[in-house]
């Protein structure tokens, strides 16, 4: 009698020998996207941290047209708790969680609350995140530890939490039927930290490493059918690139001015010079790389950095 392993192997293999598995598989990803094609995420769980303002607002939204349940979660408690709100009185379903990613206990309370609602977990998205500038010869310790402790541990304990809920899960589901469910983890990283930025050390030093912790999620639970992804925006009108100051953000008591100085309008003039789009992007656009990297269509993307920036550095 086959064993688990010898399941599980014969599974791994049909992904590089095409077996009749592999056809199998490939042929109810067909058929769900045949059959619901304009709802690519219909019946998925997804958490979207950040999501109560600007581009993970967006994708709450649009993941939420395309049949996804969503766990909203912010810092600000009325943002998170008027996205999830907006999305059900359109007839979607969300629910809200306010809290810091950085905080010990703010990853096992989110996955709680959303397998407590909703049962499982299929996409997990880290977004929330901000910037903290400064040239390198005057950078804080306390700017630096920032950066690192909202782009690279939140995401990282994050992923660790929702371990028993997608690789364990997935692992069972390997064991009992010989093949998991498709599940997907997209990182937002930056084209500060694919390109470095003058100013940005600390930011781009984080950023660069969320490249490096979603290429090995990658080859750590691509077994177990999870995918991971990273996507470096560039320019995208949110208040990051905003004008400076227009709005904070409160660290360790202290208020942190967010965006660019000349905001926007200093962005539309660099999107004239370099991007070949010539115009910066919205957090719609944003949202879509979003959901273009969480859909079915995307079943064999794993491992990249998709860098949607409007042709920049090209």
């Amino acid at each position: 009698m086959e064993g688990p392993q010898q399941r599980r192997v014969g599974v791994l293999l049909s992904h590089v020998t095409g077996s009749s598995q592999q056809s199998s598989q490939l042929g109810v990803l067909s058929e769900n996207v045949a059959s619901s094609p304009q709802l690519l995420l219909k019946g998925k769980v997804a958490i979207i941290t950040g999501s109560g303002q600007g581009l993970g607002a967006a994708a709450a939204k649009l993941f939420a047209q395309q049949g996804a349940r969503l766990m909203v979660t912010d810092l600000d408690a009325a943002k998170a708790d008027q996205v999830a709100a907006e999305i059900r009185s359109q007839g979607g379903e969300a629910i809200s969680l306010a809290g810091d990613v950085t905080a010990e206990d703010f990853p096992a309370r989110c996955v709680k609350a959303t397998v407590d609602a909703f049962g499982t977990i299929d996409i997990l998205i880290n977004n929330a995140g901000f910037t903290w500038d400064g040239m390198i010869h005057k950078i804080t310790p306390k700017q630096w530890d920032a950066m690192l402790a909202v782009h690279c541990t939140a995401p990282f304990r994050l992923i660790q939490a929702a371990a028993p809920v997608m690789r364990d899960a997935a692992k069972k589901e390997l064991d009992e039927r010989g093949e998991a469910t498709q599940r997907c983890i997209i990182n937002v990283s930056s084209t500060s930290g694919t390109h470095g930025n003058a100013g940005q050390a600390n930011y781009s030093t984080a950023k660069a490493g969320v490249v490096g912790l979603t290429k090995t999620v990658a080859r750590e639970w691509g077994a177990f059918n999870i995918r991971c992804n990273a996507i470096a925006y560039g320019f995208i009108a949110t208040r990051l690139t905003a004008d400076k100051g227009s709005s904070t953000i409160s660290v360790g008591g202290q208020q942190v001015k967010l965006g660019i100085p000349g905001g926007e309008a200093m962005a539309s003039a660099a999107a004239e010079m370099l991007i070949p789009l010539k115009r910066i992007g919205t957090p719609e656009e944003a949202a879509g790389a979003m959901l273009l990297l969480a859909s079915p269509y995307a079943s064999f993307i794993s491992g990249q950095t998709l860098e949607v920036t409007g042709g920049a550095y090209i």
